[in-house]
């Protein structure tokens, strides 16, 4: 049976607030915002990774889905290494990174808002996929990683758990 009209603007907002980490423990927004910028690329044990690989490949894979959804001619990114950065960064390319991902993650919630798509339906180029899995896998795929910084965060700021 098709969603009506409350229904799918229900759906709509959960799906925002599920992307955004709304309504959640706490949002990748709040946990950046105050983030030790002198501890970007330090790691800690149990967490491969630093904050700054934690956002670019954020940033990353956020992209990549968008261009998955959006592209007729998508060619898949190879594993692991487009995924993840290289190198370590400054405070300059963070602040990119982190923009990258706003930016992305807003064009995400126009796709969500916008009333002429039909979430359910097929993606064109790959008919075993819809933009709703998309969201839905981004947002799962977001909220593990804020939570991975926020655990960070409290190692290098010597908060409690």
């Amino acid at each position: 049976m098709p969603l009506n009209q409350t229904e799918r603007q229900i759906l709509r907002k959960h799906l925002i607030e599920s992307l955004s980490g709304e309504k959640a423990h706490i949002t990748f927004d709040r946990v950046v915002a105050d983030f030790p910028l002198e501890a970007i690329n330090n790691k800690v044990p149990g967490i491969p990774h630093s904050p700054w690989f934690l956002v670019e490949h954020m940033r990353r894979a956020q992209r990549d889905i968008i261009e998955f959804i959006n592209n007729p001619n998508y060619r898949e990114m190879n594993w692991p290494e487009d995924y993840w950065p290289t190198a370590e960064a400054d405070t300059n390319t963070w602040k990119q990174s982190m923009e990258g991902f706003f930016a992305d993650r807003k064009q995400l919630i126009q796709m969500i808002e916008d009333d002429s798509l039909d979430l359910f339906a097929p993606i064109a180029h790959a008919p075993d996929y819809t933009i709703f899995r998309e969201i839905i896998i981004m947002a799962n795929h977001n909220s593990y990683h804020t939570g991975q910084l926020m655990y960070l965060k409290r190692v290098f700021k010597n908060e409690p758990s």
